[in-house]
């Protein structure tokens, strides 16, 4: 990278700082793996768990109901990982019982609190009935010594009066976290949206009118404004809370079109707000999607931001021209920041420049741009595209076999 251009990139970073924490509480484990076919096993879980831990977050949840998640949850507790390690619940004491019974300090336990959920769930029951089930769990896991955070699932869509009964209940059980669940991912970052899907206007009306102490967004993908979402969930808290939890998942998996990302949240949160706790584990970001892409099954798409294959890849002559004068003009980190690295590829849009380089990369000699094997190869390249049914750059071995046609040896 051409010298300064990581100091260019610096200047850039964290033009807004916060004053509150937010802390990535990862739901790969439980949330993610409802996205349908997947499955870990629970040696997978357990090195899926450290490289979480490794990249900052500091909340890894997990499932509870089957044998191998329970395997996983004392394999990952024997790492003695500095994140916290919890376990989700339906609002039902067997749940809490057994996240006892697995030595677990902390529980996640989820119940709807939209008329549209509990109408379809529970058509026979009043609406205190429901609350009054809801706060005696909360006070059951209490009585064991948990942490509880209480997850309002549908909270996007609730109806405000019936959500804030809910969310004061729980506080006075002894609740510590609600999580806002945008669970069909309908919730707007926009600060003029009002109830029941804005996001801002939600979390100022639960600072303003109920007695929970600190909040967390979980954010769906269904719009593809589930990273914009919990990064205004953040921004709206901000001054209003000390801390606040953002769950996502690796790779964005989960039900449906899956969940914010945490590679995504975490550099949001790093580059544009300045958060200085990820800038020593960011490294490692390409290697836990890498190793969840092997453990889960689910095929990272080349482009993904951040951690795709291609997400500093180069080929275009205007392109490849500029990043090799300086990868400052086309990228806007240097790629080992984040454990990838860049690609440039002779393709159908490759200029003379990038060919040359590559050309020079192979028999480590210098050549004249005016060079009429130069010249060749370059039309030998495109030929290979003329016709226009060729898509896939070159490997290695065309390149060379094109190279030795126009005379380089």
């Amino acid at each position: 990278m051409a010298e300064g251009s990581d100091e260019r990139f610096r200047q850039l970073m964290g033009k807004r700082t916060l004053s509150i924490d937010a802390v990535i509480d990862d739901t790969t484990l439980r949330d993610g793996i409802q996205m349908p076919g997947t499955a870990v096993s629970p040696r997978d879980a357990t090195q899926v768990a450290k490289l979480l831990d490794s990249i900052g977050v500091e909340r890894i949840e997990v499932h509870q109901y089957q044998r191998p998640d329970r395997e996983a949850i004392q394999l990952i507790k024997a790492m003695g990982l500095r994140a916290r390690l919890a376990v989700w619940c339906r609002a039902a004491k067997v749940d809490v019982e057994n996240a006892v019974s697995l030595d677990i300090e902390e529980v996640g336990i989820s119940h709807p609190v939209s008329q549209a959920h509990i109408q379809a769930k529970w058509p026979e029951k009043g609406f205190e009935e429901i609350l009054g089930n809801i706060v005696d769990v909360v006070e059951f896991a209490r009585a064991h010594g948990l942490t509880i955070f209480v997850h309002g699932e549908d909270s996007t869509r609730a109806e405000w009066e019936m959500e804030k009964a809910i969310v004061n209940g729980v506080a006075g059980a002894g609740a510590e976290v609600y999580r806002i669940c945008d669970t069909v991912g309908v919730g707007s970052s926009d600060p003029m949206a009002p109830l029941p899907n804005g996001i801002p206007a939600k979390i100022e009306r639960l600072k303003k009118e109920t007695k929970m102490d600190c909040l967390e967004i979980h954010a769906h993908d269904d719009l593809g404004n589930a990273v914009e979402n919990s990064i205004a969930a953040v921004r709206a808290a901000d001054g209003l809370y000390d801390k606040i939890y953002v769950s996502t998942t690796m790779l964005g998996m989960g039900e449906r079109a899956g969940n914010a990302e945490t590679e995504k949240v975490m550099m949001n949160l790093y580059f544009h707000y300045g958060v200085k706790k990820f800038e020593k584990t960011i490294s490692r970001l390409k290697e836990a999607a890498d190793y969840t892409s092997y453990a889960t099954g689910v095929i990272i798409p080349p482009n993904k931001a951040i951690v795709g294959e291609y997400a500093f890849a180069h080929e275009s002559g205007i392109h490849t021209h500029g990043v090799l004068k300086d990868p400052y003009t086309y990228e806007f980190i240097n790629p080992e920041l984040v454990g990838n690295m860049r690609r440039l590829s002779i393709g159908r849009q490759s200029g003379a420049a990038i060919i040359k380089h590559r050309l020079e990369e192979m028999i480590k000699t210098s050549i004249d741009k005016d060079d009429a094997k130069l010249q060749l190869l370059v039309q030998l390249i495109r030929d290979e595209y003329a016709s226009g049914e060729r898509k896939s750059s070159l490997k290695e071995s065309e390149f060379a076999q094109l190279m030795r046609k126009a005379g380089f040896r």
